[in-house]
């Protein structure tokens, strides 16, 4: 059965256009109160990142929710993946997030949790939704819902992070630079480096409720780069506005991207018998992390473009750990959905471990050359569908004799078909890129 209104990543689009509206988010809080509510006694916890809208949207999800009888935490300003393990904690019947992750201060979204602080099913995303085109009913006053905040939220988050290391991890000596894109970790992600002894600069931790992701976080990392190199750091981490991907910088001021992270924790899994399985990839992660991974005699697979895809991948096989070269990185040893925070950890203790630098330990994985160009889609006909770009794939995939491969796919999260084109040779594949993506926007006209 179709959605109607969840996407991979729950609910977004722009602030004021429906149904990211208070009139909205009100009849999904009270459909989602009625949904939890059917299964038995209800509390529901809801966080937030730093955008400003999210003050509208938080009051109005919990006018819905406690017209449904369900019981509400607020958390305020928290990271996406703390919202997903307190509401394990506090043995919540779901968590909402109010969120638009990487996109700037005019998107806002919703993201469910389940109880075991996992994405929704898809039968209790449906019954949502059916209930969202049911008309809205207020249960007796003597039900409404409690509302009540919760005021250690941070600390109980900044010890969980702290617990995925040994108790005995000392990163007195690392020099660290943490951006935090001016978003949800701008409290947490410092606290827990300097905690565990690391020198920490902070850049982009004074949010505004305007400057969430502007030029600055893992979708900007010019500023980092450059402090890393103007405090002589030893590495730079960046976050995204709710904390749940992560990129960093090595000391030389090179971007590493989420496939050189996974395979530095994935490698170190290895070399200590804890890995187990193999690695979930998506079909964006690079050829080389592949090729990688093999040289290791490491299994991979590639699951589709999103981290609710490499969750289900990592669920079915019973592995546990995936990740997109966007920076979603998933632990299941540590937590159930992707974790910025926990996965530096993780990257950091492995550095550690090998006694490497960042520069060094990314060495062991050669990417090839790929090329990603965005074209805005607005509707109509599916131009990765359209039979003219179909064929142009087609032909491009054929002329590269195996050397590559091509991706053409519409996001979940924004209105845009992204073009992928790999291979072994960078000017062949930015032509092949180049060409398909003014097909592409020339069926989109």
């Amino acid at each position: 059965m179709t959605k109607k209104y969840f996407g991979t990543d729950g609910i977004r689009g722009r602030v004021g256009v429906y149904p990211i509206t208070p009139d909205f988010m009100l009849k999904l809080g009270w459909a989602a109160g009625m949904a939890f509510r059917s299964m038995g006694a209800c509390r529901i916890l809801v966080g937030k990142d730093t955008r400003i809208s999210g003050y509208m949207f938080e009051s109005a999800l919990e006018a819905g929710l406690s017209a449904a009888g369900a019981d509400v935490m607020l958390l305020g300003p928290m990271p996406t993946p703390a919202i997903a393990y307190l509401t394990r904690t506090f043995h919540a019947e779901a968590g909402i997030v109010i969120s638009a992750s990487h996109n700037p201060h005019d998107d806002n979204g919703i993201k469910f949790f389940s109880g075991e602080g996992t994405k929704l099913p898809d039968e209790v995303e449906l019954m949502i939704e059916e209930l969202l085109d049911a008309q809205m009913t207020v249960v007796d006053s003597d039900k409404l819902g409690k509302v009540s905040r919760i005021n250690d939220a941070s600390g109980r988050y900044i010890e969980f992070c702290k617990s995925s290391v040994p108790t005995s991890t000392n990163f007195s000596g690392l020099k660290v630079v943490l951006d935090c894109a001016h978003g949800a970790t701008y409290k947490v992600a410092p606290s827990v480096f300097k905690e565990l002894g690391a020198n920490v600069t902070v850049l982009s931790a004074q949010p505004n409720g305007l400057n969430i992701n502007d030029n600055c976080g893992s979708t900007h990392m010019e500023s980092l780069q450059a402090a890393v190199l103007a405090e002589k750091a030893d590495l730079g981490i960046a976050f995204d506005g709710d904390g749940d991907r992560v990129l960093m910088v090595d000391h030389t001021g090179a971007i590493v991207d989420g496939d050189e992270l996974l395979f530095i924790i994935a490698r170190d899994l290895h070399e200590r018998g804890k890995l187990q399985g193999g690695v979930v990839g998506t079909l964006m992660s690079n050829l080389g992390l592949e090729l990688a991974l093999a040289d290791l005699g490491i299994p991979f697979v590639r699951a589709g473009v999103g981290d609710r895809y490499v969750i289900a991948a990592l669920q079915e096989r019973d592995w546990q750990i995936g990740g997109e070269n966007s920076g979603h990185i998933v632990c299941f040893q540590h937590t159930t959905t992707g974790d910025a925070i926990i996965a530096a950890l993780q990257v950091l203790l492995a550095l550690r471990r090998r006694g490497e630098s960042l520069a060094q330990a990314r060495q062991a994985l050669r990417k090839c050359p790929q090329v990603l160009l965005n074209v805005r889609f607005s509707g109509g006909v599916n131009p990765v569908e359209h039979p003219a770009v179909k064929e142009a794939c087609a032909r491009v995939t054929d002329e590269m004799k195996g050397r590559g491969r091509v991706l053409l796919r519409k996001s979940g999260t924004e209105p845009l078909v992204r073009v992928m084109v790999e291979g072994d040779d960078e000017n062949m594949v930015r032509g092949y890129a180049e060409e398909l993506t003014k097909l592409v926007s020339e069926v989109c006209a």
